[in-house]
């Protein structure tokens, strides 16, 4: 019976195919804009704990100030030392690696093309606490480091303005007017959460930053120290340890606030996804309304459906068919309709998350746990709006129902 029923559904869905198609249009519109945004948001939520654990492992960054960003406070806040690296490193049990940073903005010259471009001063350590690959070449030793050398490392950003197609190992650019060879060359990275170009960066050796660059004039010349746990650690315990050295280190009484910054990039992975995790359960919730609206209109139709087909219904009724089995036949209908928007919706959801996935950069994280979801609530609205009009035509009277013109 209820292949009859739905054989049935099919030939009337066909017999008035662009009122079915409008019908369900609602649906289709609901179902893929719920599979859209949860996509989307999933792949959103997974760049993001990429983006951000590229950044480093178990990764601490410690900077003067009290805040990030165009408002932190870091006016007349002195800088780090290297003995406060030192001592991080040294005192702190649940550290793994420190590298203290120096950062400027220098020009760079490689025959013709000059650019502006970010140096970092650092250590060895920085390429493991960053997860720095290197595509070619070598990275900067703790000879160099020793030496003072004039060698940097550079991005892929770098490579591809300066030196374009040419490999740059073993060549020389000059950065504020000091000549720099080339030893290494990193693998790409990508941005941050923030948007910046991890690969537009040049790191040299931090006594060459001191020493050739910045003409060092205090032993305050630290920017920035990035402090790697080990894997295990507590980030809170290990935030606590450090704040207190550094209150000490930097002469702050009990009163005092702090005068420097601890960033803890997994507190912001888990931040970051959490608010996107929001956002898409809210626009998901909005674009849910449209089933509800394809509910409505399919309640609608199936209402002027079972005024179209009263005669029908009463020469049913009237050679024996049960008031259930009417009821049954306008239900099966209603489903069928809801369904097929489900499916179309799944469809389209599915070709509009892999293209936008693509035109925004995000993973496609095409979940089919979402994909039954939505097309069991279509399937659902089809019931619940479906319902009365079935209820209504069960109720006919044959008689009057004959009558009908």
């Amino acid at each position: 019976m209820l292949w009859n029923a739905f054989l049935i559904a099919l030939r009337e869905i066909r017999r008035n195919l662009m009122r079915a198609f409008l019908t369900v249009l609602g649906i289709v519109i609901g179902v893929t804009a719920v599979i859209t945004m949860v996509t989307l948001g999933r792949g959103a939520t997974t760049a993001i704990r990429t983006q951000v654990s590229n950044l480093g492992s178990n990764l601490l960054v410690l900077r003067p100030g009290a805040g990030f960003g165009p408002r932190s406070s870091s006016a007349g806040v002195p800088n780090f030392s290297e003995g406060d690296a030192v001592a991080l490193r040294e005192q702190i049990a649940s550290v793994a690696a420190v590298a203290p940073l120096s950062q400027n903005s220098y020009s760079t010259i490689y025959r013709q093309k000059a650019r502006n471009s970010t140096v970092t001063g650092t250590i060895p350590d920085y390429f493991g606490i960053g997860k720095w690959k290197l595509e070619d070449g070598r990275l900067i030793d703790d000879d160099d480091v020793k030496k003072g050398a004039a060698v940097c490392v550079i991005g892929q950003t770098v490579k591809k303005e300066l030196f374009g197609s040419t490999n740059p190992v073993g060549e020389k650019i000059r950065v504020k007017g000091s000549s720099v060879l080339v030893v290494g060359l990193l693998a790409y990275k990508g941005q941050t959460g923030f948007g910046q170009d991890q690969d537009d960066t040049i790191i040299v050796p931090l006594t060459t930053m001191e020493r050739r660059l910045k003409g060092r004039t205090s032993i305050h010349s630290i920017s920035q120290i990035m402090i790697s746990g080990e894997d295990n650690s507590s980030s809170d315990d290990m935030i606590a340890d450090i704040t207190a050295l550094m209150r000490e280190r930097r002469n702050l009484q009990g009163s005092e606030e702090n005068n420097f910054m601890l960033f803890d990039t997994r507190q912001l992975a888990e931040a970051l996804s959490a608010t996107t995790k929001v956002m898409t359960t809210l626009l998901s919730a909005v674009a849910g309304v449209s089933l509800l609206v394809g509910g409505i209109g399919i309640m609608n139709i199936m209402l002027v459906s079972v005024t179209e087909r009263t005669r029908e219904i009463g020469i049913r009724l009237a050679i024996g068919a049960r008031a259930r089995e009417v009821l049954l036949q306008f239900l099966v209908e209603a489903i069928t309709l809801s369904s097929l928007g489900g499916l179309l919706g799944i469809a389209l959801g599915f070709t509009f998350c892999f293209t936008l996935s693509k035109l925004i950069e995000v993973p496609f994280d095409f979940d089919p746990q979402i994909n039954f979801i939505a097309f069991l609530f279509s399937a659902t609205v089809g019931v619940l709006f479906g319902f009365m009009p079935a209820r209504r035509a069960a109720a006919l009277d044959p008689i009057e129902a004959l009558r009908h013109e």
